[in-house]
């Protein structure tokens, strides 16, 4: 499962509902005291009500009533879920999706107690109908009783069955938004929410300011992540493990019965024997994991920037892992001010490891940032704008383009004035392409600008940008700057926006590549030892000869469940094949110079 969004209500500052959407990378920008790290302590509470507990007074302070809400919107939900005795069963048919299609879980907590209480529900599109709004409370021989009460045709071992054959018999099942309360409902439903429960992405917060014991610091909370997602990652051997028990328990209770229908015939048929399986977190409290410093210096004696240094480590090793293993436990890493007492440089690797884990299949990361250097580089889409207006105000969030300019003011962001030209491209994966192709071709020939390196040159992108981006777009809009748009070929509407710019006689130019798209010109050479694929790479222009045959190979490589879609194959060609491009690679991608040509032409601007 993956958060797709969030709802906060009556919980602290958000004294009116607000909700967050979520992607594979989310970022939360605002300023101090405004809500940024209620959110992800919302989410802890939500998940695990462990590094943050609920609190009376969590509830906000304005407000008439006591009840926190909390409410998760869940998607790539599981295709089926396995009740007792292997009866399997769907969360379509038992009616426990919203009208969207999406598992909608709402937790609400009674905060005007010392100890707050919580009430689970699903909130699905679920059927009211008299007699068959209420079939998951009920106990096998309730359903079977309805079941010959109707003389339906269906076996009377199997509540999924039961239960689909009733409501099938219902006609009109006056389908409609309800509340099932999973934490107090007896039989299939809660049975239904401890599958559920299973199936959670893990949820590992990491705190800026979190205390510096050597217990609960900078390092035991991401190895306590580490052992969750261990735990996840281990789930078959877990299960053969459980299963294993299972029928040795169930072996000496099965004899222990028999013993007592000998000695007490009319208790032992009273009795039935129920194996309870252990949940995720009671496994991953089995174990635990630490490390100790050189010269036996405890970690909490060593300077904030070496702890926080381990958190880096921590990121920068789980992305490579992720990105080498097929792992398939879903894991949503929640990061609060990752530039805190860190150099720039560490920041800059921060960043990277965080794009690199979201861009595996199943992990998505959240942060919070005041840095600019840090929000200048993440993409636009993943940044969430929380502000307010103080009092007892509810803070709004905002996503999409008319967030940039009140999160460049609140950050600092300027324009760069060093800038001379402007290089219109696509998206940021067009960015780190050109850049690395440029600075392959500056190796051989000094002449051709280094696009890493030369800030002369600003890149726009037009169609996914990141921050500092849009800020060079709409300072440097006014200076009349020439332009330099480079388009891919496989959009035929992009012509028409070429022929617009190439006629503004302001010394701007556009063109479209003649291969499918940027991806088209990487050698398999620069593929294979970027990222370890191995593809043929062919020279159809008409068609994209490298991001089906990556996305198959490597989604075959990495054992994923389906194959990866292009989006998410592009950033991991950019980050790591076209660093690989050189010179004498791009000549043999490109041998008619057309490359080489965007360069000079780019070079002449300046």
């Amino acid at each position: 499962m993956r958060l797709g969004a969030f709802t906060l209500e009556n919980f602290r500052a958000y004294r009116e509902a607000r909700t967050l959407s979520f992607d594979d990378l989310t970022t939360l920008i605002g300023r101090n005291d405004v809500g940024k790290s209620s959110v992800l302590e919302a989410l802890e509470i939500f998940f695990n009500n462990e590094a943050v507990k609920i609190d009376p007074s969590d509830a906000n302070v304005f407000a008439s009533g006591s009840s926190v809400r909390l409410v998760a919107e869940l998607i790539d939900l599981p295709s089926s879920l396995t009740l007792d005795e292997g009866a399997l069963t769907t969360l379509a048919e038992e009616y426990l999706l919203s009208a969207s299609g999406t598992l909608v879980i709402e937790k609400v907590y009674d905060c005007s107690k010392t100890k707050p209480t919580c009430q689970t529900s699903i909130v699905a599109h679920h059927p009211t109908a008299s007699g068959v709004d209420n079939l998951l409370e009920l106990k096998e021989r309730e359903l079977q009783a309805l079941v010959k009460t109707q003389g339906l045709t269906v076996p009377l071992k199997g509540n999924p069955g039961m239960r689909k054959a009733l409501w099938d018999a219902a006609g009109d099942l006056g389908l409609a938004t309800m509340r099932i309360d999973v934490s107090k409902t007896k039989e299939d439903g809660k049975r239904l929410w401890e599958q559920l429960e299973s199936h959670l992405p893990i949820f590992a917060l990491f705190q800026s300011d979190r205390p510096s014991r050597d217990t609960d610091g900078e390092v035991q909370n991401p190895l306590k992540g580490a052992v969750a997602t261990a735990i996840a990652e281990a789930r078959a051997q877990l299960d053969a493990i459980e299963a294993l028990v299972r029928a040795k328990a169930e072996e000496i209770a099965a004899l222990t019965h028999t013993a007592l229908a000998s000695i007490d015939p009319s208790l032992a048929r009273s009795l039935t024997p129920k194996f309870t399986s252990p949940t995720a977190a009671k496994w991953s409290g089995l174990f635990s994991l630490g490390m100790d410093t050189d010269n036996s210096v405890p970690l909490n004696k060593r300077g904030s920037g070496v702890r926080r240094l381990i958190l880096v480590s921590f990121f920068k090793a789980e992305a490579e892992r992720r990105l080498a293993s097929s792992s398939r436990a879903n894991i949503i890493y929640a990061i609060e001010e990752p530039e805190t007492s860190q150099h720039p440089t560490n920041q800059r690797i921060l960043l990277e490891a965080f794009k690199e884990i979201a861009l595996s299949p199943n992990a998505q990361v959240i942060l919070t940032t005041h840095s600019p250097g840090l929000a200048a580089d993440v993409p636009a889409e993943s940044i969430r704008f929380i502000s307010s207006d103080g009092g007892d105000g509810t803070p709004t969030i905002d996503s999409g383009v008319d967030v940039f300019g009140p999160v460049a003011e609140v950050l600092g962001l300027t324009p760069d004035s060093r800038v001379k030209a402007l290089i219109c491209v696509e998206g940021p994966t067009d960015v780190r392409a050109l850049s690395h192709l440029s600075a392959a071709l500056h190796a051989a020939n000094p002449a051709i600008p280094n696009l890493l390196t030369d800030r002369r040159f600003a890149f726009v992108s037009l169609g996914g940008s990141t921050l500092k981006h849009w800020v060079s777009q709409r300072y440097l809009r006014g200076l009349n700057l020439p332009e330099a748009h480079i388009y891919d070929g496989d959009v035929q509407n992009y012509a028409e926006h070429a022929t617009t710019v190439n006629a503004r006689g302001d010394g701007s130019w556009a063109v479209r590549t003649q291969k499918h798209e940027i991806e088209c010109y990487l050698h398999a050479d620069a593929i294979s030892e970027g990222c370890g694929v191995t593809i043929v790479v062919g020279d159809d222009p008409a068609i994209s000869a490298v991001l089906p045959a990556f996305c198959a190979e490597y989604s075959r490589i990495k054992n994923h469940d389906g194959v990866m879609g292009a989006q998410k194959a592009k950033p991991i060609l950019a980050q790591h094949a076209f660093p690989k491009m050189t010179a004498q690679r791009i000549l043999q991608r490109d041998p008619n110079g057309e490359v080489v040509g965007w360069f000079e032409r780019i070079g002449a601007m300046v």
